[in-house]
């Protein structure tokens, strides 16, 4: 794991993108940032900024967060490839391709698998 927040080129490397290849780096870069974002709004209790007094208790991302927010950020590139929730796959015919990702769910803790929280 890298510093916060994860870089275009982390996640052209998780997608198996030449980095070289920039046909697609504004998309990308637009799902990256709205995964960053989405993360750091449901997930407050990291520390994203270790410069801002108000999160200096708080634990820094790990090493499952930071790969969540990039799987996220994929995940998101493709669902704009589906908009009805199907994908093609030639020969093989459809395959639906669901809203949420149980695993990145866990990596994030977020939808059902999110810590209670009191108060």
């Amino acid at each position: 794991m890298t510093t916060w927040p994860p870089t275009l080129d982390e996640l052209k490397t998780d997608l198996k993108i030449d980095l070289a290849d920039t046909r697609d780096d504004d998309r990308l870069s637009s799902d990256l940032a709205a995964s960053v974002s989405f993360v750091e709004r449901v997930r407050s209790d990291v520390q994203y900024d270790p410069l801002n007094p108000d999160q200096f208790d708080l634990p820094v991302p790990t090493a499952d967060h930071w790969l969540g927010t990039l799987r996220l950020a994929g995940r998101w590139g493709d669902r704009r490839r589906s908009p009805d929730g199907t994908i093609s796959m030639g020969e093989l015919g459809t395959s639906r391709v669901s809203t949420f990702d149980p695993d990145i769910d866990r990596m994030l803790r977020i939808g059902r698998h999110a810590r209670a929280r009191v108060g």
